[in-house]
């Protein structure tokens, strides 16, 4: 009887779930992602050469700390953390739409030289020795060009293997143009150059902070209201949305066109940080096991993932402070080799 009831009660909450549209699943992913970022925030908020306790950093931000303690974290600390949580949900975001566009879960706009075009803009902006100012145009510019061109060569086929190869090839390309932006440029404009590619988070105050939010507060809104339900439905196939009534050109183009704005916004801000736009939407979907490109989930381990990399790589050197995209790069690196060596195993490649 125990064994029945526990079937019918699962039964019970997979009807709710799909009447009301609510996963209890990815409800409680989200909201430990959530906690666990409060969680990180608040330590990384805290510490540093001048430690301030969780208890003092919670007062402080509700304004009511020491004046002392009120000027580090509002005015030193919490820019950059405010960058990284926008960051990370930005590329989270980001890559949930286009994994599902394209419908590999490999097809991250890292790879498919949206990360590529803004790189390459801003290094040129760099070499020729111009502003940060100039520097966050030309990368939102040259993302979103980058993104352009590559569904102009590609298409319709934005869930083939064309738009993914085109992606790949538009990447090599650029990544050459960079490589001999390279070799132009004097020594302390490379500095400055390989630093902001490797993916950094230092000296970030409210310039790189506000327009992120800004961004993200008119993005994201559209993806989760007018995007979110006709990318559900794209997993069945083109021809099942159009006969639901979605308008599957239109959604393409414009979920692309977003999600190229937020991943060219989070290259401005804080540089190509790397495997976030993968691993984000790859893992809150593994732990969430609902179809869809689980947008709210992805942002919310996105938001945990950069806010920890960054408070890592803070913290593993004594002596120095490491860029974000190292830690990034190791632990996407890492996550990459281990999913690739338990689907062979599984027999799934």
């Amino acid at each position: 009887m125990t064994a029945l009831a526990e079937k019918r009660t699962a039964g019970t909450k997979r009807t709710v779930g799909r009447r009301t549209g609510i996963r209890p699943r990815a409800v409680a992913v989200g909201l430990i992602a959530v906690l666990g970022t409060f969680v990180v925030s608040v330590f990384s908020l805290g510490t540093g050469d001048f430690a301030i306790a969780p208890a003092d950093v919670m007062t402080a931000l509700f304004g009511d700390g020491n004046p002392a303690h009120e000027f580090i974290i509002e005015e030193l600390r919490l820019p950059r953390l405010v960058t990284a949580l926008a960051v990370g949900a930005a590329l989270a975001a980001g890559g949930a739409v286009f994994q599902s566009l394209v419908r590999n879960p490999l097809g991250s706009p890292d790879m498919l030289g949206v990360s590529n075009g803004a790189s390459t803009a801003a290094l040129a902006v760099i070499i020729l020795g111009g502003t940060s100012t100039q520097l966050s145009i030309a990368a939102v510019a040259g993302g979103l060009t980058a993104t352009l061109l590559i569904q102009l060569i590609a298409g319709r086929a934005l869930h083939g293997f064309r738009f993914i190869l085109v992606g790949i090839g538009m990447a090599a390309i650029l990544t050459g143009i960079s490589s001999y932006l390279l070799t132009r440029g004097v020594q302390m404009e490379n500095a400055r150059a390989l630093l902001w590619l490797t993916g950094s988070l230092d000296g970030r105050d409210w310039e790189q902070a506000r327009p992120m939010l800004l961004v993200l507060a008119v993005v994201l809104p559209f993806l989760l209201l007018a995007c979110g339900p006709g990318l559900r439905m794209l997993e069945m196939g083109d021809d099942s949305a159009s006969a639901l009534g979605v308008p599957v050109p239109l959604l393409r183009n414009g979920a692309l066109l977003a999600a190229a704005l937020l991943v060219s916004f989070a290259a401005a801000s804080a540089g190509p940080v790397n495997f976030v736009a993968l691993i984000a939407p790859h893992l809150a979907k593994r732990l969430t096991r609902a179809p869809g490109p689980n947008l709210l989930p992805s942002i919310a381990v996105g938001a945990l993932l950069l806010t920890g990399a960054d408070f890592a790589a803070q913290h593993l050197l004594e002596d120095r402070a490491l860029p974000v995209g190292v830690v990034t790069g190791l632990v996407g690196g890492g996550y990459l080799i281990w999913l690739l060596t338990t689907e062979r195993r599984a027999g799934r490649i």
